[in-house]
């Protein structure tokens, strides 16, 4: 028969700081490792998508810019040449305001 006194007996202290250990080390990994690789991880597609979003708006604004060229070569010649780059300044201008102004609304705007 087991002696109640004993059962009860707190661990030894070596084995209650290896368990204070683990259950810290178990505590620090769940609530600051994964959420840094989830964040991580959302940062990376989120510069991957930039990155591809800014390369699409260039390739946008040279074939914009090129379309005017070419299409309307004889209207812009001589002092004009400046102004199909003009208006692609002007819609880059304009898309930027839009997404800028999109980009900071709140709830109570929208």
């Amino acid at each position: 028969m087991l002696n109640p006194t004993v059962a009860n007996r707190p661990a030894p202290i070596p084995q209650a700081v290896a368990e204070l250990f683990q259950l810290v080390q178990a505590y620090f990994k769940q609530e600051t490792t994964e959420p840094l690789k989830a964040l991580g991880r959302v940062v990376a597609y989120g510069i991957a998508g930039s990155l591809l979003l800014g390369a699409g708006v260039v390739f946008f604004a040279i074939g914009v810019l090129r379309l005017l060229q070419d299409e309307a070569a004889s209207r812009f010649d001589g002092n004009w040449s400046v102004v199909p780059y003009a208006i692609v300044f002007v819609i880059l201008l304009g898309t930027a305001f839009a997404v800028f102004t999109i980009g900071t609304r709140t709830k109570d705007d929208a």
